[in-house]
């Protein structure tokens, strides 16, 4: 499992570290490990023009060390000092020492528009709000670079807690983040600014539970319910779909196409689309007497493609079972039921959805996905899981909120999220927590897009018939 910590609890572990160290061992450590990515990048380090853009925190300073490395290999190595008066003393000396010399930032533009390799230590993982105007300019050359940009740590002008960018942002080939992940480097939209992401040990000792973590093969494959000999539908979960309507009753259809994918003994249908489905999938149990009538289930999926049928999301929420609800069930929940339910609750909305039930603009869930995703779960008292570019599960026990990261572009696609609820339910069905339900089933989901796409448009049709060949690739 990949895990990512705070900006606190990183700078709190790495005072405890530096207390048992010597001076300045730890920055030796971090600039170690980053001039060994750089080089890896160059290939051929001898000859090559390496600029570096040095603030005046800490990073700079393990900007300055690895690029005095790099210059002891026979690198052309040139420091841009935003603060000259301000930089890091001693790594400043060490680059000097090492051949490398220091200009001002007025220099730098042209320098990094035509380096090899530009590191990016403008700022360290304590900036808020964005770049400084003076540094702008250099991040603009850093992006108009012929070569490859490195962050230190994280790019300059991100958010490492929130994965928020406000305004002009450093955009790197590669982050060399130390001791853990940050959040931001695991989260839209400053994952997108970090490109490859390489994680140096430096010894931080951290807390058991992280404040991020996303979920590998070995975890999922734990999650997933395998059958045993002795296992029928309803000891491997059957699931409900209430979906669809006259106008959509294709909702109804990639529902329970997902749910059929993804473990349950049965799936049992409730609505207005029971001839489609039928057809299309003949093992489905149909009923058109409602959810209280439908005959057991273990937990219900609701809302997709359901329209104004507020009565059907009313009775599948009086249900004492698991409920995911997505899509218009939703808009059509009332919130103080969902608060009120005793059994689990996942909710699945997009930015937009999840921006409506926040009361707030659609741009504001999608630059501040962390905190919307803390918030949707905090105010209904369930478990929610955002979807999007990054999608991200959280608890309304708080706990680490997990990062999805399996998916494609190409899953932007209509009918898509239907088959996750439907995949997402049934798990739920099999006994998984609404956490693990969400995290598994969009973890699959995304895998099963990427297999089915293959770099090329696909339907959502398509995505649910990937999940068996996701599956077992998860299982290995």
């Amino acid at each position: 499992m990949r895990t990512a910590y705070s900006v606190e609890t990183v700078r709190n572990a790495e005072r405890e570290l530096m207390a048992r160290l010597p001076e300045g061992a730890l920055m030796q450590r971090a600039a170690a490990g980053l001039a060994a990515a750089c080089a890896d990048l160059l290939g051929r380090v001898y000859g090559s023009r390496v600029v570096l853009l040095v603030g005046s925190g800490d990073n700079g300073g393990d900007a300055l060390y690895a690029g005095a490395r790099l210059a002891r290999r026979g690198a052309g190595v040139t420091a841009v000092l935003l603060a000259p008066d301000r930089a890091h003393t001693a790594g400043l000396a060490a680059l000097r020492r090492a051949g490398g010399r220091a200009v001002g930032a007025g220099e730098g533009e042209p320098l990094a528009e035509g380096a090899d390799l530009v590191v990016d230590g403008i700022v360290g993982i304590g900036g808020k709000g964005g770049l400084r105007p003076d540094a702008v300019p250099l991040a603009a050359a850093a992006g108009r670079s012929r070569g490859a940009v490195v962050a230190v740590d994280l790019p300059s002008g991100v958010d490492a807690d929130t994965g928020e960018v406000h305004g002009i942002a450093v955009r790197a080939d590669l982050t060399v983040t130390f001791g853990t992940h940050k959040p931001g480097l695991l989260i839209d939209p400053a994952r997108e600014y970090a490109g490859s992401v390489r994680l140096v040990d430096i010894g931080l000792e951290l807390p058991a539970e992280a404040d991020l973590e996303a979920l590998q093969h070995r975890d999922v494959a734990r999650l997933l319910p395998v059958p045993r000999a002795e296992s029928d539908k309803y000891r491997r979960g059957v699931v409900g779909i209430a979906a669809g309507s006259a106008r959509y009753p294709g909702a109804a259809v990639l529902a329970v196409a997902g749910a059929l994918r993804g473990g349950a003994g049965a799936v049992r249908y409730v609505g207005p689309a029971g001839d489609a489905v039928i057809a299309r999938f003949p093992e489905t149990l149909v009923s058109d007497q409602g959810p209280k009538h439908a005959g057991r289930v273990q937990a219900w999926v609701v809302g997709p493609g359901a329209g104004d049928d507020a009565a059907t999301v009313a009775e599948v929420l009086a249900a004492e079972v698991p409920v995911l609800i997505d899509a218009d069930g939703l808009r059509l929940a009332d919130a103080e039921v969902v608060r009120g339910r005793r059994a689990p609750t996942l909710m699945t909305p997009h930015a937009g959805e999840a921006a409506a039930l926040l009361g707030v603009e659609r741009g504001e869930v999608e630059g501040g996905r962390l905190a919307a995703v803390r918030e949707l779960a905090r105010r209904y008292g369930a478990t929610v899981l955002l979807k999007g570019s990054t999608t991200l599960v959280a608890d309304s026990e708080g706990g680490a909120v997990r990062v999805n990261p399996t998916g494609t572009g190409w899953l932007a696609t209509a009918g898509s999220g239907d088959v996750l609820s439907g995949l997402a339910g049934s798990l739920l069905a099999a006994g998984l927590s609404a956490r693990d339900a969400g995290s598994a089933g969009a973890y699959v989901h995304g895998l099963a897009g990427r297999l089915a796409a293959e770099g090329a448009p696909v339907g959502a049709h398509d995505v649910a018939g990937a999940v068996p060949e996701a599956w077992r690739n998860v299982l290995g």
